[in-house]
């Protein structure tokens, strides 16, 4: 497979980029590179090799109850905040 300009145009066209000349360039070079090590796994011999179907050896999730762990009291928690009024953390006002 060739990265050429009709293919990145077209991947522009599906990312939604406007690329300069100079971007273009640069991302089918970058692609192509890209390829050359992909293609290098080809040259690696996987007789006898188990596909894998997960990244863990674990049959899906572990589920664990919900604990309540060491609590701090509101005071311990607020000591070394930067703002506030002894009830609530203040922060500046982000929303107009």
């Amino acid at each position: 497979m060739v990265i050429d300009n009709k293919l990145i145009s077209k991947l522009e066209k599906l990312a939604r980029l406007e690329l300069g000349k100079a971007e273009k360039k640069k991302i089918r070079e970058d692609l192509n590179e890209i390829l050359k090590m992909v293609e290098k796994l080809n040259d690696l011999d996987t007789q006898g090799v188990e596909p894998l179907v997960y990244v863990n050896e674990e049959n899906g999730n572990v589920w664990r109850e919900d604990e309540i762990e060491s609590r701090i009291s509101r005071e311990e928690a607020l000591k070394n905040a930067p703002d506030q009024d002894g009830t609530y953390f203040k922060v500046p006002k982000v929303i107009k």
